[in-house]
């Protein structure tokens, strides 16, 4: 396990090499800059802002420059927020991202494992489609649409949940209901999949013909395979929503890394777009490490490959 830990761990070196020279060359080639203001400046101060920030070197002195300064920690001051990293910004933000994403994938794998398992027992009757229907109209609203939809229901007309702020539980549901019956759908229509492909194979057959009871035949027997395409999901999906949904955390005021990023790319400030893609990056390839990792415990076979 540790050998095939650690060659994961090499393979996301060039990996991470390669997203940080796509993003540094196109970021460079975007028009615009940090210092682009309404306000005009004098030409004097414009050269020692650029200076001060690194700006003014060559492209191949300021990638090494921020390559070394990324790989050591040494984060980079901000051009759109003086006094600031971009590691403060994750250090301050990131912990209400990572909240909001755990609730989220917890609400999606609650709703959509058993509702997808209990569709795979029932195909093709009312059973299977009406949780499937269900679970098609989620794929197909957009959180633009969940979000305001909760927060008009049981903020507005029932009063139950507050619909903006991160300071007690009861602000973290509307958020990561918004978030999780999203990941809800395609978690239910992938264990569907995978358990009517696992319920019609030999061996579970076989337990039926013991007669072994239905759930323990489902559960017990079928639910450990039918559930690998949840798990390759998983980790993607994961990394996405605790790097931050910029939609949900702006309907609900959630001070998490979404709004901050997007923010970024709009004010073209070069340092912190690129912390960002390094950390979403690294989120992303320890997410699917973990899957991998998953994936061997479930399925020893797949050690070797």
């Amino acid at each position: 396990m540790i050998r095939f830990i650690l060659i994961r761990l090499l393979q996301a070196i060039p990996v991470l090499l390669a997203i940080y020279t796509i993003t540094f060359f196109m970021i460079k080639a975007a028009p615009g800059g940090p210092f682009d203001d309404e306000r005009k400046v004098s030409e004097s101060v414009l050269e020692k802002q650029k200076a001060y920030y690194g700006y003014s070197d060559s492209l191949s002195t300021q990638y090494v420059r921020l390559l070394k300064r990324h790989v050591t920690f040494d984060f980079p001051p901000l051009a759109s927020v003086p006094g600031l990293t971009s590691g403060d910004i994750i250090k301050n933000h990131f912990g209400p991202s990572v909240q909001l994403g755990l609730l989220a994938m917890l609400v999606a794998v609650l709703i959509g494992v058993p509702t997808g398992t209990l569709a795979s027992t029932k195909p093709n009757s009312p059973l299977d489609y009406a949780p499937m229907s269900v679970a098609m109209i989620g794929i197909c609203l957009p959180t633009f649409v969940i979000g305001p939809l909760l927060a008009l229901v049981f903020g507005l007309w029932l009063g139950w949940l507050p619909v903006s702020g991160w300071f007690e539980w009861k602000h973290r549901i509307l958020p990561a209901l918004t978030l999780g019956l999203f990941y809800a759908a395609y978690i239910a229509r992938m264990t569907r999949g995978g358990m009517l492909e696992i319920l019609g194979m030999d061996y579970v057959r076989t337990a039926r013909a013991k007669g072994l009871k239905e759930l323990i035949v489902v559960f017990k027997h079928a639910l450990r395979g039918g559930i690998m395409p949840v798990v390759s999901f998983f980790g993607p999906a994961l990394a996405g929503v605790v790097s931050g949904s910029f939609v949900v955390e702006t309907i609900f005021q959630v001070p998490g890394m979404g709004r901050h990023f997007v923010q970024a790319a709009l004010n073209r400030d070069h340092s912190l777009i690129l912390t960002t893609v390094l950390f979403y990056a690294i989120l992303i390839i320890i997410a699917n490490i973990l899957v991998d990792i998953i994936q061997v415990i479930l399925n020893p076979k797949l050690r070797y490959q």
